[in-house]
């Protein structure tokens, strides 16, 4: 499963994106449910996709399936993916 994370916006606007390939991993089968999960809980309501003013945004893209959520509206679930990814990612 391919996983890339997008972060834009915050008070200096500088994007930041990360790629993470769970093949091979030896968490696969938590990170791939983590991604699901993250997938579900995208927020339906606009104003939760704009978030607040020098918040930061997010694309979360699971092979191929893309959503959008904003910082305060964001799951735990796509919290901790947004997390892993950016951290471990490439």
């Amino acid at each position: 499963m391919r996983i890339v994370i997008t972060r834009t916006g915050g008070f200096a606007g500088i994007e930041r994106r990360a790629e993470l390939d769970t093949n091979g991993r030896p968490d696969a089968t938590h990170v791939q449910a983590l991604a699901h999960r993250a997938l579900a809980a995208s927020p339906a309501e606009a104003a939760a996709v704009r978030g607040v003013p020098d918040g930061f945004r997010y694309e979360i893209d699971v092979d191929g399936r893309t959503v959008h959520c904003a910082d305060p509206h964001v799951s735990h679930d796509q919290r901790e993916l947004i997390r892993l990814v950016l951290r471990e990612g490439a």
